[in-house]
């Protein structure tokens, strides 16, 4: 599901204004890429550094979400640390994960 950037109200696919707070809606692509367990923390470190990165999805290898990662403008290392924490945890209980981006164009 999508959010709004302004906001955070849900959005559907179709819509181009928020409904909540009539905000343009930015368009949204999404990347999805395989990382082994060991390599996900640093991988999601990496993805949030680039700064367009709007959410994380973790899914495992039966596309099971393990956890979703709100990406917004603004998010400072000591709000991202607990996320960090326990991606650590999930990497040491899954071999291979699934990373799910979604990047404002």
């Amino acid at each position: 599901m999508v959010y709004c950037t302004k906001c955070g109200a849900p959005l559907k696919d179709e819509d181009k204004f928020c409904p909540a707070c009539g905000a343009s809606v930015a368009k949204v692509s999404r990347e999805e890429f395989t990382v082994s367990g060991s390599n996900v923390v640093d991988r999601v470190k990496e993805l949030l550094h680039e700064g367009n990165v709007t959410r994380i999805i973790v899914k495992d290898e039966k596309d099971n979400m393990l956890l979703e990662i709100p990406a917004t403008v603004g998010v400072v290392g000591t709000v991202i640390a607990p996320w960090l924490a326990a991606l650590g945890v999930i990497a040491v209980l899954a071999t291979k994960c699934r990373l799910v981006v979604e990047r404002r164009e």
